[in-house]
């Protein structure tokens, strides 16, 4: 696989990147692309593609909380027809490495934190990448379902706390991805 990352919007990029996206989250579960492009207008995210031949694979957009030295994964998505072959566990391995030559601390993301089945799948495929899980349940005021932070510590991001802190972090970067200028 073939693993690149951009910092600006690129039209065509993400047209190829898109497909993959929408695939794995439903419209009510994810960000548009008018946000996204104005996100990447402002500078607060990136997109990681995974290509095989000239087809994209695989995709992430991701956010670096620079006070933290801290990377967040807002969405990483395999193809439909890559799912269950460990593409997901390999791209998370190429950030994990891209993440730690940047001298980040540490990769965050969040899960869904209601029992169910699909849930606790998504919370095994983020163990077998290295990802911990914390006890704090967050509850956001503008979406019904609660979360927990999942962290990988790159060396200096060592958990003090039942993740809360973890969320201060996600949550600044949600409320600088729904603002629409700096």
């Amino acid at each position: 696989m073939i693993y690149e990352i951009t910092t600006s919007w690129n039209e065509d990029l993400w047209e190829q990147a898109e497909h993959v996206y929408e695939e794995a989250f439903p419209a009510h579960g994810r960000k548009n692309r008018a946000l996204i492009r104005s996100m990447f207008e402002r500078g607060i995210c990136m997109l990681h593609t995974w290509r095989e031949d000239a087809h994209v694979i695989a995709m992430a957009l991701t956010a670096w909380n620079q006070a933290a030295h801290v990377l967040i994964v807002d969405y990483i998505a395999v193809g439909r027809a890559q799912r269950g072959q460990g593409v997901g566990v390999a791209c998370m391995g190429d950030i994990r490495k891209w993440a730690d030559t940047a001298g980040c601390h540490g990769i965050v993301i969040e899960v869904e934190a209601e029992p169910s089945k699909e849930n606790a799948e998504r919370i095994r495929f983020w163990e077998k990448a290295g990802f911990r899980l914390t006890d704090y349940v967050h509850t956001y005021i503008w979406v019904p379902e609660t979360y927990r932070a999942m962290y990988l510590s790159l060396g200096e991001l060592e958990q003090q706390d039942d993740g809360k802190q973890l969320f201060s972090y996600i949550t600044e970067y949600h409320e600088q991805a729904y603002r629409m200028k700096n």
